[in-house]
């Protein structure tokens, strides 16, 4: 089994903001452990008597908020790029997917269906590539609850049965889980790494996106797992 991890960075709604993501990581379920004990670590580095209370959240790590804000901001950087680091440093099996959507470009279509589209269509194509390769899979997308839940269950469902644009979802067990992500240090992981793929494209700060180029899923050379939608 492949488990998704996935969140999104950017508001649908918000005009102020350019673009919408989501974008996570799948690993085989039996590498979960290990990533979240590392995580641990990190969380523990602000709270090391009660690290389980530490949410690590890209927002407020970057800008001081709650528990962050009697830190440097060199310590909250760094602690965004270690748990980074710890990802593109795991098993090379471990892939990144990310839909990128500039929203004006797709007006008036919702960005929240686009994007999942692409994400689960690509991940369904992974594990595709698996079952062809004789390593049959099957795979299970999870999210941080979210106000997009009731749209992303719904579109799941009908992707699964009456199809995308590409043809239905063939690999995956089961419509998409939600977590809160306070229990969660692999969701919390997602959060990072879209709220870093988020800085890139929205504010031109390339810092996290350069350290997860490489782990997006590829075959052949050719990137399956980035897509970007800015045009």
């Amino acid at each position: 089994m492949y488990l998704l991890y996935a969140d999104e960075s950017g508001s649908s709604p918000d005009a102020t903001q350019r673009y919408f993501i989501l974008a996570g990581f799948c690993l085989f379920e039996r590498q979960g452990y290990w990533l979240a004990q590392e995580l641990e670590k990190i969380a523990a580095r602000f709270d090391p008597a009660d690290p389980g209370s530490v949410e690590l959240h890209g927002n407020p790590m970057k800008t001081g908020k709650g528990i962050f804000r009697r830190f440097p901001k060199a310590d909250r950087i760094k602690a965004i790029v270690d748990s980074i680091e710890i990802f593109v440093e795991s098993h090379p099996g471990n892939r990144l997917f990310a839909a990128v959507v500039r929203k004006d470009v797709i007006s008036p279509e919702d960005p929240v269906e686009h994007a999942f589209e692409q994400l689960a269509s690509r991940f369904d194509h992974y594990l595709g590539r698996l079952h062809k390769a004789g390593d049959t899979q099957r795979g299970v997308i999870i999210f941080d609850k979210s106000t997009y839940e009731t749209t992303i269950q719904s579109l799941a469902t009908d992707f699964r049965t009456v199809g995308h644009k590409w043809g239905v979802l063939r690999n995956l067990s089961e419509v998409p889980l939600f977590l809160d992500s306070k229990a969660s240090r692999l969701i919390q992981l997602a959060d990072l790494i879209a709220y870093g793929i988020f800085q890139k494209f929205e504010q031109n700060d390339d810092q996290y996106f350069e350290l997860l180029k490489r782990r997006f899923d590829t075959e052949g050379g050719v990137t399956h797992g980035l897509y970007v939608r800015d045009r």
